[in-house]
């Protein structure tokens, strides 16, 4: 047993599961290629400041969960918590905002939370992420919800749910918080410790509260939608009616926020049935702000963060079964050196030719490597052998039937690429 354990709250993602994962990432790539969204990446590590500033100083991530450090030149850097202010940054550093607008991107990748670690929720975990930057129009928001929409429904999740709400801006979500402040103020001998500081300092997190104590407050706390200013209140409407207009059913949701400082005007969270308590699979909204706060010119944007380690859990609890690994068909086998060589130049052969092949090192036995065949799982077995090189043939076992036949070694990919 080696001394080297994995670091806590981190995983391998070993074979079994891989299948889930290209399964995925493929449907991931079919969508946003049907939207019409280009990849971007960023570094894994950035400036600490960038998230301190961007993400907020009041929430869980940077008082509690960032990986930070001083490198050896001094500079404090942080393992990517998130997305999105990674990706504002480099749309103001690489003068993005030459492009046409919108401008939509996607990314995926890894990000790292010192989390509590539970089913679903890793200090490394894996994100897919979504940004539409340069649009006010709440149409973009709901075609950012389409395309969520889509994603689950192909990856075959069912029963999804649409949850929306909006959070202001700073034109008039100052003067709300100052009254949930008065709410919660009069009410402060009840709220847990965590929310007694949520309190001090990020008031609209006790909105997403998952304590006990906190939850028959919530009921009747002061209500965002009551408070918005008309710009946000006209985006809220015109986004409902855009949704409508699709029949895409919504509930509002006024205790959604989103746990970042940077969101503004439409949140949003997508559930889906038969995940029990671990049933949001999607959450976003704006952050119309963000690249201004970032030293940018003032520039509207929308996204969303999904996990796909929580798709994987989620596909493996629906009984939702991915397509198989396309492993290789064809297994070539030798019995003697010279049929090796040989062997080892018709694996290459059949490689350029398209074909999906594994040449048997190790000298094995005759029966061991057809042993190896069929724990590979493949159609056909290549066998060479003495007389074979001698006449410039091969033989080839069905492994399905077992059945032999002889094929010139020309002939070979030829004969495969008609059968497989």
């Amino acid at each position: 047993m080696t001394k080297y354990k994995r670091i806590t709250g981190m995983r391998d993602v070993l074979f079994d599961d891989q299948p889930y994962w290209r399964f995925i990432l493929n449907q991931i790539q079919k969508t946003v290629d049907l939207f019409g969204y280009r990849r971007i990446d960023t570094p894994v590590l950035e400036q600490a400041g960038l998230f301190i500033r961007g993400v907020g100083e009041g929430t869980d991530i940077v008082e509690k969960e960032m990986y930070l450090f001083d490198d050896r030149d001094g500079d404090q850097l942080a393992l990517r918590p998130e997305f999105t202010a990674g990706i504002m940054r480099a749309y103001v550093e690489n003068g993005l905002h030459t492009l046409p607008t919108p401008l939509r991107v996607w990314t995926t990748g890894p990000l790292f939370r010192h989390e509590r670690p539970q089913a679903g929720r890793y200090r490394q975990h894996t994100q897919f992420d979504i940004e539409v930057i340069g649009e006010q129009d709440p149409a973009v928001d709901v075609e950012v919800i389409n395309l969520a929409w889509h994603l689950f429904t192909n990856l075959g999740f069912f029963g999804l749910r649409l949850y929306i709400n909006s959070t202001g801006c700073p034109n008039c979500k100052p003067a709300y918080i100052q009254k949930l402040v008065e709410y919660f103020s009069a009410h402060k001998d009840t709220l847990p410790p965590d929310d007694q500081m949520r309190l001090q300092k990020n008031p609209l997190r006790i909105l997403d509260s998952k304590e006990a104590a906190t939850q028959p407050l919530l009921a009747n706390a002061p209500r965002i939608t009551d408070h918005l200013c008309d710009e946000c209140d006209n985006h809220f409407s015109r986004l409902k009616t855009y949704l409508q207009a699709l029949e895409r059913p919504f509930t509002v949701d006024y205790k959604i926020v989103r746990g970042l400082d940077y969101y503004t005007k439409t949140v949003f969270e997508i559930k889906a049935d038969g995940l029990g308590s671990q049933d949001t699979i999607c959450g976003g909204g704006r952050y119309d702000g963000l690249i201004q706060e970032l030293g940018g010119r003032p520039t509207p944007g929308i996204g969303f963060g999904s996990g796909i380690e929580r798709y994987v859990i989620a596909l493996k609890h629906l009984g939702i079964e991915p397509p198989a690994e396309p492993l290789p068909r064809v297994t070539v086998s030798y019995l003697g050196e010279a049929a090796k060589k040989v062997a080892i130049k018709l694996a290459e052969t059949l490689h350029g030719a398209g074909i999906g092949a594994q040449f048997t090192p190790g000298d094995r036995s005759f029966k061991a490597q057809l042993k190896a065949a069929n724990r590979l799982g493949a159609s056909f077995a290549i066998i060479l052998g003495d007389d074979e090189i001698q006449a410039g043939q091969a033989t080839v076992r069905n492994l399905n039937d077992s059945s032999q036949t002889a094929v010139n070694l020309a002939d070979l990919p030829d004969w495969l690429a008609e059968r497989l």
